[in-house]
């Protein structure tokens, strides 16, 4: 039995929605595609803030578990502007400058003058900050190694793909 079906999510089926007959069926149901693809979503959802917390703890005690995905960016992208890292993460500047300062404060992050605008700064890892994300980030794909072991490569980057293309047409 599936672990989100042996906790109740999903099992039961709303009134109007069981008949598998999509609105092309004429049923007025919905269709069950849609149906499991929204309940695997939100267990993956459920999932991912838990591992996600637990991620930026193991960065630091004190991180916040939303900034972990701005220090993933800061990794992959290197130095930004604070306005393409709230653009990014989708959170307003005063959001963002709240969530620098308590990287800053943690040893994290720094700021340096942006050499395009003497006006402006950029964000980057310290060397602590990448070593403690970057051993974090090693071991979540040791995870996702053995949690897929059972999977033929072309699965995986078909996985990788797909999600790829939801995030996408998530951001339009």
């Amino acid at each position: 039995m599936r672990e989100g079906a042996a906790h109740g999510e999903g099992a039961g089926v709303a009134p109007g929605e069981g008949s598998g007959a999509g609105p092309a069926g004429g049923g007025g149901g919905v269709d069950q595609e849609f149906l499991a693809l929204e309940r695997e979503l939100t267990l993956l959802l459920r999932r991912a803030r838990a591992s996600s917390g637990e991620m930026a703890r193991q960065v630091h005690p004190e991180l916040e578990p939303a900034a972990y995905g701005l220090l993933a960016f800061l990794d992959e992208s290197g130095p930004r502007r604070a306005t393409d890292l709230a653009a990014f993460i989708g959170v307003g500047k005063a959001t963002m400058s709240r969530q620098l300062r308590a990287l800053e404060e943690l040893g994290l992050v720094t700021r340096e003058p942006d050499p395009a605008d003497g006006r402006a700064w950029l964000v980057r890892l310290t060397a602590e900050g990448r070593e403690r994300f970057r051993t974090v980030r090693r071991a979540r794909r040791g995870r996702y190694v053995r949690q897929l072991a059972g999977w033929d490569r072309g699965e995986v980057a078909e996985l990788a793909r797909l999600l790829g293309k939801l995030n996408a047409g998530a951001e339009s």
